[in-house]
């Protein structure tokens, strides 16, 4: 570019093309593996481990380890530590503490085979359990003589309509027996074993979710040995209890018994309530071992604190009942672990790659050990979120939203941006301002795009959550309407123009709102739900009665997107994972065919060897440039220079909703 043009420019002021049509350098590439996937941070006395995400190696997983400042990694290929049970995993590894400065003995599940393992210095890791895969651990934990788990059991594929049996066992780890501590309730979760002898654990049955009741026990227990007065000390099947944590001879957890997840604690004279607080100190335990806080000094906490969707860390105080803040400088904190020098997390930021850092909680610093660095392109081309607050059918609902950005460029004279929504999963999850490629991927070409946190999310206490109790497929779907209807009102979005995406519980209220409701134009589903009643048949244990509590029998039929396809007459893409065990694949296919039987434009792509989610580079890349590809045939924008040929059926001749010419054209 010439100075004279560069003046002109300048000159002239901002760059205008049509929205949808901008040149962006984010990539698929960058949106695919640009994100570094960290997660299950633990820590010893000098060492710190942590699980990291490996895309362009078939989407297996490592285990890490920071010692004295050098990292490397533990488990090489072909070993993937990664635990199946509840099909979400969670805790696939654990530490024995060393000695002094020694590094400890470590252990870990290998997905191919869900056996133990430890990891042996300069040689192959060491099978712990000789099981097969219907054997599985999770929630693994240390005890001082063994490692303490959640086993699964599935029965053999002959045994029709037979459950998996979940039990609390101890593994010696030097002859792999199995030995069963305590059993008899459908799932448990969180064994804890203190320095004075107890194990502290959660448990709960059919139907309840672990954010519905669990109930926490606490035993005698010596390493090694069987439990005895086990005890009930708090649950039940209304009150969510997560997360026990020795203090001492005190027992901290999180109850959501007074409408939000805050901190208790248990000892022998009772239980005290440690804060009252409308914010959560805990969330929903989709996977197991997940850690939202941390005893980080006797009497002395550090939490994550979550207010109206908004997070923060915290100092606990328990003696002065008092939580202070701690100026680090993230937007979310995830697997908390006691490390030297601080408390580790994961941070997320909005306009700044995630990174594991160290902070120092006195000051706020923080000693980087993974992730992070700088922006790959210009803080011009990153779109911020933004919370935005709108009323909906039960009360207010909130939604980070990003407006479209990429340096100078603007929309043409007039006119107003398309819009995407997305429906995060669960659905109890909820959306984050954390910055995300995927998300960028469509705001640096001229999209806006809506995370919604639709009634039934966390991070609003108990109530919103229960906002979705007999109401999903109704709730989620008018808040997502809502937040369409607000930011038209306020003149950010072409309503004529708004798309919608969501996968699992989020591909079921895309499908629900393009049944039940005219406002979008073209969807994504990715693994989403269309049929309610196929779906608890054919679910894995963890969900099976889920369904139960979110729509009401005699509704079933009537929230099922499947029996409501005549109702749907935008086009869709699908996605799925052909190894699904939580949505199979007969949900996509069957809300695919009864759509291109109608003569809707379908598009639907299933990656093999993928279960629910994708974890391979080529996969991720293949789904962003597809989806993006298939909107932008509806909406009449140019291709982008990465998309990939792919078929829409019914697509020529097509006079449907969104799907009208010229907005919908061929290749």
């Amino acid at each position: 570019m010439t100075s004279e043009t560069s003046a002109r420019r300048a000159t002239d002021g901002p760059e205008r093309h049509p929205f949808g049509t901008w040149p962006s350098p984010v990539d698929a590439e960058l949106a695919s593996v640009g994100e570094l996937r960290l997660g299950e941070v633990r820590a010893d006395a000098s060492d710190l481990y942590w699980i990291e995400g490996r895309p362009d190696e078939a989407g297996r997983s490592t285990l890490m380890r920071c010692r004295h400042g050098e990292t490397e990694e533990l488990t090489p290929a072909p070993f993937n530590p990664r635990s199946r049970v509840h099909e979400y995993g969670g805790g696939a590894f654990c530490v024995a503490p060393g000695v002094d400065d020694d590094s400890g003995r470590v252990f870990f599940v290998h997905f191919a085979d869900q056996n133990l393992y430890e990891v042996t210095r300069g040689d192959e890791p060491r099978r712990v359990t000789n099981g097969d895969s219907s054997e599985r651990f999770g929630d693994l934990q240390w005890d001082g003589a063994g490692v303490l788990a959640v086993r699964e059991l599935h029965p053999a594929s002959s045994d029709e309509g037979a459950e998996a049996c979940n039990e609390l066992v101890q593994i010696d780890v030097e002859n792999g027996a199995v030995t069963v501590l305590h059993t008899g309730h459908d799932f448990y979760a969180s064994p804890r074993q203190s320095d004075h002898g107890r194990l502290a654990f959660l448990a709960w049955d059919h139907p309840n979710m672990p954010w519905d009741g669990t109930q926490l026990f606490v035993a005698d227990h010596t390493p090694g040995g069987a439990l005895t007065n086990v005890t009930t000390v708090a649950g039940g099947v209304s009150e969510s209890i997560v997360q026990p944590e020795w203090d001492g001879e005190s027992l901290v957890f999180a109850s959501d018994a007074d409408g939000y997840w805050n901190l208790v604690a248990w000892d022998e004279t009772g239980i005290a309530q440690i804060l009252r607080d409308d914010a959560e100190y805990a969330g929903p335990a989709w996977g197991l071992g997940s850690h939202w806080y941390v005893v980080a000094a006797p009497g002395l906490l550090v939490a994550r604190r979550v207010e109206n969707g908004r997070q923060s860390l915290v100092i606990v105080d328990r003696e002065r009942g008092f939580a202070s803040p701690v100026a680090a400088p993230y937007d979310s904190f995830g697997g908390l672990a006691r490390a030297r020098g601080g408390v580790a997390c994961v941070g997320g930021r909005a306009n700044a790659p995630s990174e594991l850092g160290i902070i120092d909680i006195a000051t706020g610093a923080v000693a980087v050990v993974a992730g992070g660095g700088r922006l790959p392109v210009s803080e011009g081309v990153v779109s911020a979120a933004e919370r935005i607050t709108f009323p909906s059918t039960l009360g207010d609902c909130h939604a980070w939203f990003h407006p479209p950005r990429n340096g100078s460029l603007q929309g043409a004279p007039g006119e107003r941006p398309p819009l995407l929504v997305i429906t995060h999963g669960g659905p109890t999850g909820s959306a984050s301002p954390d910055l995300s490629w995927r998300t960028q991927y469509y705001t640096s070409r001229g999209w806006a795009v809506a995370n919604v946190d639709y009634g039934g999310s966390t991070g609003y206490g108990r109530a919103y959550r229960q906002r979705l109790e007999g109401g999903w497929g109704v709730v989620d779907v008018d808040d997502c309407v809502a937040c369409v209807r607000h930011l038209a009102a306020h003149g950010r979005i072409d309503p004529a123009r708004t798309a919608i995406r969501g996968g699992s519980a989020g591909g079921y209220t895309t499908l629900a709102a393009l049944a039940f409701a005219d406002t979008f134009r073209a969807g994504a589903s990715h693994y989403g739900i269309g049929d309610l009643r196929a779906l608890a048949g054919d679910t894995h244990k963890f969900e099976s009665r889920y369904v139960n509590r979110l729509v009401a029998s005699d509704d079933i039929e009537r929230r099922s997107p499947i029996h409501h396809a005549d109702r749907i007459d935008c086009p869709v893409i699908f996605f799925q994972g052909a190894e699904d065990r939580i949505v199979p694949p007969n949900q996509t296919e069957s809300m695919r065919a009864a759509l291109a039987e109608r003569g809707v434009p379908v598009a639907c792509l299933l990656f093999e060897g993928e279960g629910h989610g994708f974890r391979r580079a080529e996969n991720i890349r293949a789904a962003i440039t597809m989806e993006y590809a298939f909107f932008a045939r509806v909406f009449g924008f140019a291709q982008p220079d990465d998309a990939p040929a792919f078929e829409i059926e019914n697509l020529q001749g097509a006079s449907r909703r969104g799907a009208t010419s010229p907005n919908v054209q061929g290749p």
